[in-house]
């Protein structure tokens, strides 16, 4: 399974991890699906997002 990002490949997914990232998606939960493939693909927490984390528009 292949993940893409504005039409280039992110990440490839095999095996545990692309059955593990099939199921949360068929279960229809929008954020965390976005959230597993930026853990996926390695673009989680680079800063920016701890420090959003707290702010008002966030709460």
């Amino acid at each position: 399974m292949t993940l893409f990002h504005h039409g280039k490949r992110a990440t490839t997914l095999r095996g545990r991890k692309a059955r593990a990232f099939l199921d949360l998606a068929s279960a229809g939960d929008e954020g965390a699906v976005q959230l597993e493939a930026a853990r996926l693909t390695g673009n989680y927490k680079r800063g920016n997002e701890r420090q959003s984390k707290g702010h008002a528009r966030n709460a």
